[in-house]
């Protein structure tokens, strides 16, 4: 009878212990779940908007030092809807990142 009393103390304690544990995983799962909707925290942006030509000009000279500014169409100085080049830049090169954008789920919907 003595080994039927440890034996019942020790499965009493394993399952104790084996609640707790399932208990502790559940809260965390519920936690990690539950920030996986929090918004993310908004940090310093390195990007930068250029507005001008002389903006591009310069991101230009740094991103490549052998071509540097390369627009043969002359797109900098264009002003399409009577709104100025700056608006004209901001206006393509939101364009130029949609269209890449389409052009790379349209090539994973290829493959």
């Amino acid at each position: 009878e003595t080994c039927k009393a440890a034996l019942q103390r020790v499965t009493f304690s394993h399952s104790k212990n084996c609640d707790t544990m399932k208990t502790s995983l559940v809260l965390a799962s519920i936690a990690a779940s539950a920030s996986a909707f929090a918004p993310a925290k908004q940090g310093a942006s390195c990007s930068s908007h250029a507005a001008t030509k002389a903006d591009l000009e310069k991101i230009a000279e740094k991103a490549n030092p052998i071509v540097k500014f390369y627009d043969p169409l002359n797109l900098a100085e264009a002003d399409f809807y009577g709104m100025g080049t700056e608006a004209t830049i901001g206006f393509l090169r939101h364009s130029e990142i949609k269209h890449g954008r389409i052009a790379m789920f349209a090539f994973v919907g290829y493959v």
